[in-house]
């Protein structure tokens, strides 16, 4: 039944952007899609960045603690390298990969692949995030979502960053990073940089 279905299966590639602030479930809306083509029989793969070793070296898990398993790539071009003969490729935490995530994505989907992509749109301090703008510009769908404000309850779009470090990237949970609305994010900010000029 299953080879039945895969002979039958018109690949159609696309690129799909799940984007947010930290905590918002981009990681888990990108678990139960990919859960959801696993159900199809879909043939796939997902992968991480290398460095993203915060819950798990190999799989990926969101903050709710829900896993699927992947491959930890240093490059991009290992996903090509890797990803052969598949239906399917998910990716977390794309933001940490260079520009050439961008044309990998491209040529994924330009072969029949769908391509479906989870990261941060914005750095802590407010700017887009690596490749993030690029793929969300090609990408056929773009899904955004959002955490909650912990200071006030509205939606939250940014991460703001509770410790002193100007490295642009910092992997952390919650000790590091909360979610703020626009209005909390700039107060914080502000508040941040008259401390910084004492």
């Amino acid at each position: 039944m299953e080879e039945l279905y895969l002979e039958n299966f018109k690949r159609r590639g696309c690129i799909e952007v799940i984007c947010g602030s930290m905590f918002s479930g981009k990681t888990e809306e990108l678990i139960r899609r990919i859960k959801r083509a696993n159900f199809a029989h879909l043939r796939l793969k997902t992968f991480k960045p290398e460095i993203d070793v915060r819950y798990s070296n190999k799989d990926v898990v969101s903050h709710d603690s829900h896993v699927i398993t992947s491959v930890p790539v240093k490059t991009p071009a290992q996903i090509l390298e890797i990803a052969v003969d598949v239906d399917v490729v998910g990716i977390d935490e794309v933001q940490f990969f260079d520009d050439s995530i961008v044309e990998v994505c491209q040529k994924l989907a330009d072969s029949g692949v769908r391509v479906i992509c989870a990261g941060l749109d914005m750095d802590y301090l407010g700017n887009p995030f690596g490749p993030m703008p690029k793929l969300m510009a090609l990408a056929e769908y773009v899904t955004k979502v959002h955490a909650i404000c912990v200071k006030c309850g509205e939606l939250a779009q940014h991460s703001y960053r509770t410790i002193r470090n100007d490295n642009l990237v910092v992997l952390g949970e919650t000790d590091v990073y909360k979610p703020l609305c626009r209005e909390c994010y700039n107060k914080a900010m502000e508040e941040l940089g008259k401390q910084k000029n004492l």
